[in-house]
């Protein structure tokens, strides 16, 4: 992966907050997440890609006529993506930035289970499959637009769901520490979903010791909600440290104005103090 020297002048920066100032519903999700990709390696161009996805939509497309069942539909398109097109779930190398970037996905045919579902959602909706993402602690899931029952695991080769499995998963994935509720199944839309991949993202890169493109994923996270105070704090800290200090204080100032109880008020009172003696001289 290459590195930009100034991402937030960059032209995938400018698109992408471009995009992040739609409505919802105006959001085409995988333009947005290709221009996620588009700044983490700069000549990247999407329209390649959405045609690898139209491209593999109009293949599926005649296997789905006179095909009413939408349950048979899903294993149709599920069956497609995992035998032809050859995607699965990277539970080898779980963590590598990669798995987060559409174009790798569709180049690799490997991904973490809300790359995945992006896939199945684009192809599935050029394809007259209509899917939703859910975004399940823990673990993406899918379900279908018009049959909301039926769920399934684009991780696990689409493997289909019942909510019994559903509370199962939650239970082992918070170690018992979460309760179910129906409503994690509802549907996540655009910007709840590209926010959830940029999280991924900079988890990724924060393990990694890379803290400007850390900062990079932040930037992204505050242009889809600005209101983010967790996000945030966390660029401003980083910032201080890695990044912009005057832009770090900034962002800690509007964190506390925000969260002006916050347990950590005090330690970032002195933080920003600390920081404006330094930023003077």
């Amino acid at each position: 992966m290459h590195t930009t020297s100034s991402p937030s002048s960059s032209p995938a920066r400018e698109r992408f907050a471009a995009i992040a100032e739609l409505p919802d519903e105006r959001i085409d999700l995988a333009e947005a997440a290709l221009w996620i990709a588009a700044e983490e390696q700069p000549g990247l161009d999407p329209a390649l890609w959405l045609a690898r996805l139209d491209e593999m939509a109009a293949r599926l497309r005649p296997r789905l006529e006179r095909v009413p069942d939408e349950l048979d539909r899903v294993e149709r398109l599920a069956g497609f993506l995992v035998d032809e097109v050859g995607l699965r779930g990277n539970a080898e190398d779980y963590y590598d930035p990669r798995n987060s970037l559409l174009n790798e996905v569709l180049a690799r045919g490997l991904g973490i289970p809300i790359t995945l579902a992006l896939v199945y959602m684009e192809v599935g909706r050029r394809a007259g499959v209509p899917l939703d993402g859910v975004g399940f602690p823990g673990h993406f899931l899918l379900r279908h637009s018009l049959c909301p029952r039926l769920l399934f695991d684009p991780f696990d080769g689409g493997r289909l769901l019942t909510e019994e499995d559903c509370r199962a998963m939650l239970d082992r994935l918070s170690g018992g520490t979460l309760a179910f509720d129906p409503r994690l199944l509802k549907p996540a839309g655009p910007r709840h979903i590209l926010i959830r991949m940029l999280n991924n993202l900079r988890r990724v890169y924060l393990h990694r010791g890379e803290f400007l493109r850390t900062i990079g994923a932040l930037d992204r996270v505050l242009l889809l909600d600005p209101d983010d105070v967790g996000a945030r704090r966390d660029r401003g800290l980083l910032s201080l440290r890695w990044g912009d200090p005057a832009r770090g204080i900034a962002d800690l100032e509007c964190y506390l104005a925000l969260e002006p109880e916050a347990p950590d008020h005090a330690a970032i009172e002195g933080l920003i103090k600390e920081a404006g003696t330094r930023h003077v001289h």
